[in-house]
């Protein structure tokens, strides 16, 4: 691995005006920490990585590296481009295990995570640094969101994730509250009242996109964030249809293989995918097919009715009729995107949203309410983990800007409470009672 790493190293070029770099929507300088790496002061380079990137053992795994860094290095013009991934993997990886410093000291103030995800984790992290006493809040029993339980382990291992919560949230004092969901038992006024001062939304997308079609409800179907994040639980045979052809689909395309299938189809509305040719290569060299050009009509209990699709003059796709056919299969996976889901914006007052359910927000992540803040899927829409990553470290400072503009919290005593001898006087007298 090292030489491997070293040989990448040796063919960067070093340019003044690193392409890599505009190409990251993190901008990471990858150039110096390439010239640290040669330097042999690799802790230096993991260093530069982990400041600029919180989640950089993760990116170095999931991003799209040749539509960014890679696909914009000048070397790929006429070769191949230096392979930034896999010295950004080595490095980070290496370097997490010298990651162990304590808590930043206190500065006295709270701040709550809805979310725990690319954008709750990177936004966390920073405000632990400032030295703001942080808690994360999510509806799963491990942090990770997407990361987690929609990406398959053989693209993103749960050990980088469970590494980086050693790292940097057990180390860091960051509390990690576990299937909390906030908007049901616990409010954001809730978390007002107990003393956090500012509060960030960043609650991932996972109501399905339905198609809205015959068959969507059968027993054999399922959609793709919910098999993702379970595909053991399923049983869909060997015969997979999967609906969608972006980097989910590839996802659930390859996971299925994984677990018994042994003929795997993306169905595709135009001809052109909608996934990586990085990720679409994989499925393809695994044995996944692509059927192009169709309209899927309806879902029964032997397979998919699928029809020509035809572009019309206002970009609208629909069927052409006559040439309905029937795609036997025993199960099938609907991978046409998540939308946002209500029960946070609706027991929360003064919160605008967008149509879509989206919060809305400015460029460093206010909504419409003070102290509340938002950004990555929750604002968004489905994005990059780097460019949640990027977006976040904006409102990361936006918020501690907001809360170092408020007085400290005072904490209040309450000389009239009853003591512990009066409350399990009344214990036991209620158990007489009872």
């Amino acid at each position: 691995m090292a030489l491997h790493v070293m040989e990448e190293a040796n063919r960067c070029l070093g340019c003044k005006k690193p392409r890599c770099q505009e190409g990251c929507p993190i901008h990471t300088n990858i150039p110096e920490v390439i010239r640290l790496l040669k330097a042999g002061r690799l802790n230096d380079a993991g260093w530069m990585l982990f400041e600029n990137n919180p989640l950089t053992t993760v990116c170095a795994l999931v991003c799209n590296h040749e539509n960014q860094c890679e696909g914009h290095c000048i070397r790929g013009i006429k070769e191949s481009p230096v392979h930034f991934s896999v010295i950004e993997s080595y490095i980070s990886s290496t370097y997490a295990n010298q990651m162990v410093k304590g808590p930043h000291p206190s500065n006295g103030r709270k701040a709550a995570i809805i979310g725990a995800g690319p954008a709750g984790l990177t936004i966390a992290i920073i405000l632990a640094r400032y030295g703001y006493q942080v808690t994360i809040f999510d509806s799963r029993d491990k942090i990770g969101g997407v990361l987690r339980y929609g990406i398959p382990d053989f693209r993103l291992p749960d050990s980088v994730l469970d590494d980086f919560a050693y790292r940097h949230l057990e180390l860091k004092g960051i509390r990690f509250r576990p299937n909390t969901y906030i908007g049901s038992a616990i409010t954001i006024d809730d978390l007002f009242r107990d003393g956090f001062q500012s509060i960030f939304v960043g609650a991932g997308l996972w109501k399905p996109r339905k198609l809205n079609i015959r068959g969507e409800s059968l027993g054999h179907v399922t959609y793709a964030i919910n098999y993702l994040a379970s595909p053991g639980a399923f049983r869909l045979g060997e015969r997979i249809i999967v609906i969608g052809t972006g980097n989910s689909a590839m996802d659930c395309a390859r996971t299925a293989i994984r677990h018994g299938a042994r003929f795997v189809s993306c169905v595709n509305l135009t001809d052109t995918l909608t996934a990586s040719q990085y990720e679409s290569s994989y499925a393809r060299l695994e044995g996944v097919e692509f059927i192009y050009n169709k309209c899927t009509l309806e879902i029964r209990e032997d397979g998919v009715i699928l029809a020509d699709s035809r572009i019309s003059p206002d970009g609208k796709i629909t069927p052409v009729p006559g040439t309905e056919k029937l795609y036997p299969c025993t199960g099938v996976i609907i991978a046409v995107s998540q939308g946002a889901e209500s029960n946070l914006v609706t027991t929360t007052r003064d919160i605008d949203t967008q149509r879509n359910g989206l919060l809305t927000v400015d460029e460093d992540g206010h909504t419409s309410r003070p102290g509340v803040f938002a950004a990555g899927d929750a604002a968004s829409g489905a994005r990059t983990v780097v460019e949640a990553v990027a977006n976040s470290k904006r409102v990361a400072e936006a918020m501690h800007e907001y809360m170092q503009s408020l007085p400290l919290p005072v904490t209040t005593d309450y000389p009239d409470a009853p003591t512990v001898e009066i409350i399990e006087a009344a214990a036991q007298a209620e158990q007489i009672v009872g």
